[in-house]
């Protein structure tokens, strides 16, 4: 394996690590979880992402900020670039290519895409730049590596909305995908606190109604639905990863009626929350 390779300056952040079945504990640790993420995944690899699992066939592209990741399998070397939004986060330029953008935190949770061989061409150039410019060390080197940062983003992006809008089940005018994404980035921001449609209408200066029919006219759940969803995943995440009591974790989201809380994770799960921390074995598979 080779060296991990960073860059620091003051609270900018950014660093490149090859992984493998050799290395995958470092992987697998906390050492990661509060970067922002941008995994190389060749085929052959299982690796688990929250409370889903996946089996990739061809190389992939994994984009995570806060979820928790365990690569359960994979022989040929993986690439995993991480970064702070000291180091890049240009929300202000272009939203679709920033750190809050389509790949990172999106309302059809889809945090990959898939390479041919040009693309995975593209991309392992890309990788190497940025390592070349971590090993030269010269005065130039941080926004070189930024340019080869975007240039990922903005290709991942590209391949994204090609994967997953341009397709018969959904398709959403480029006019409209602001409205989406913003949803996106504001749930991820306020979910502990704002259980409310019209609360996030409020932030995107719309009307709740003409939020929800903006959901629905794409065969979308329902934003209230999203909502829950996003409350019951971290739910998930500190009965699963951290030993809170359900009361605590009650609070944490801020359900000042635990009792209220437990009921709605029963109804939506299947399971209270004590038993989903007992008996939890696994979520959805996929293939990509």
């Amino acid at each position: 394996m080779s060296k991990t390779l960073i860059f620091e300056d003051n609270y900018k952040k950014l660093g490149l690590e090859n992984f493998s079945d050799e290395n995958l504990e470092i992987i697998n640790g906390s050492k990661f979880h509060y970067n922002i993420k941008v995994f190389y995944i060749p085929a052959g690899y299982e690796l688990s992402i929250d409370f889903n699992y996946f089996t990739t066939t061809k190389p992939t592209l994994f984009f995570l900020t806060n979820q928790h990741l365990k690569v359960e399998k994979g022989k040929e070397d993986a690439t995993l670039l991480y970064y702070n939004r000291d180091f890049y986060c240009i929300q202000i330029h272009d939203k679709e290519v920033a750190c809050d953008g389509l790949l990172f935190h999106n309302v059809f949770e889809i945090p990959f895409v898939e390479l041919d061989e040009n693309e995975k061409f593209i991309i392992k150039s890309l990788f190497q730049s940025i390592k070349d410019e971590l090993e030269w060390k010269d005065s130039s080197a941080e926004e070189m590596i930024r340019t080869y940062v975007k240039q990922i983003i903005i290709r991942a992006t590209r391949k994204w909305k090609k994967q997953n809008l341009d397709n018969d089940e959904i398709k959403i005018p480029s006019n409209e995908l602001d409205v989406f994404r913003d949803f996106s980035r504001h749930l991820e921001i306020h979910f502990r606190e704002k259980h409310n449609v019209a609360d996030y209408a409020d932030l995107l200066h719309i009307a709740p109604k003409t939020l929800t029919h903006k959901f629905k006219n794409l065969n979308l759940e329902s934003p209230n639905q999203f909502i829950i969803n996003r409350i019951l995943l971290e739910a998930k995440r500190l009965l699963f990863y951290t030993d809170k009591p359900v009361k605590e974790i009650a609070y944490d989201l801020g359900y000042e009626d635990p009792a209220y809380f437990n009921r709605l994770f029963t109804n939506k799960i299947g399971s209270t929350p004590t038993n989903f921390k007992k008996n939890y074995t696994s979520g959805k598979k996929y293939n990509i």
